[in-house]
């Protein structure tokens, strides 16, 4: 990352943060229920995820892939191992210190947008500094904002805009308080061709010209085609880890993942 995408993205410019990955997990477990009734989501999963990097997570359904961004994100508690954020294990942390965190430190985007219907677009993305009680900067509100093409926008509610329109106030939202990393689970998967499309061109530019850290749960072969890198997942187990995808070794690694008697 250079000096000018860590100064916009509100990052320290030092080596030795980023030498660290902004995200780790530490053979991370997460069970469910107990004895006959136990369900094993995540079991043992180790993986980093690297600064200024766009990562996507892939896996059949019932994979580990939305628990294991889950657990990244302090929104569930795993049941064995440890989740490190800007190098602080966040594993052991109380209710108070956990929602700091999640305040301050991580940006969220989710599948249904989860934006407050009585609220403008602007208040929805200013939101999570106007319940923090911090400042908005005015310049990089102007500049995600036009980035995001929600100029005229920003008076509508969620009702008087598209899903396209609603998940770009998301997007803002998350980025606004410059966080250390974004979650996005499923971001285009309410989504027409086009809207997906723009929303996965947006979260590409954040990272190339902001800086940005995102990591994505998806099952579209497509999306995952903008991303640096992709892990997939496989009954609850890291079972694959690529580099630079395209989207023939994506689609080939998802077959890999498919049983032979899928479709019978």
């Amino acid at each position: 990352m250079t000096a000018v995408a860590r100064a916009v993205a509100g990052r320290p410019d030092r080596e030795d943060l980023d030498a660290v990955p902004v995200a780790r997990a530490v053979a991370l477990s997460r069970t469910y229920g107990e004895g006959d009734a136990m369900v094993t989501a995540l079991d043992r999963v180790s993986v980093d995820f690297e600064r200024g990097r766009l990562t996507a997570i892939m896996g059949p359904s019932g994979s580990g892939k939305s628990t294991l961004m889950h657990c990244m994100a302090a929104l569930d508690a795993p049941s064995a191992g440890q989740v490190f954020i800007d190098g602080t294990d966040i594993s052991h942390l109380k209710d108070r210190a956990l929602t700091r965190l999640r305040r301050d430190r991580l940006g969220f985007v989710f599948q249904a947008y989860n934006l407050v219907p009585t609220l403008t677009a602007r208040e929805n993305i200013t939101l999570p500094l106007d319940i923090a009680g911090r400042a908005v900067d005015q310049q990089w509100f102007d500049t995600v904002v036009d980035t995001l093409d929600l100029r005229d926008r920003l008076g509508h509610r969620p009702d008087e805009m598209s899903g396209g329109q609603q998940q770009r106030v998301a997007c803002a939202r998350a980025l606004l308080g410059r966080p250390a990393i974004v979650f996005a689970d499923e971001p285009t998967g309410n989504l027409d061709s086009h809207a997906s499309r723009e929303i996965l061109r947006f979260l590409r530019a954040s990272v190339d010209d902001f800086g940005q850290t995102i990591v994505m749960v998806t099952h579209d072969p497509s999306a995952a085609t903008f991303a640096d890198r992709v892990i997939f997942l496989a009954d609850g187990r890291l079972v694959a880890d690529l580099a630079r995808p395209d989207l023939a070794t994506v689609l080939a690694q998802i077959q890999a993942l498919t049983p032979d008697d899928a479709d019978s």
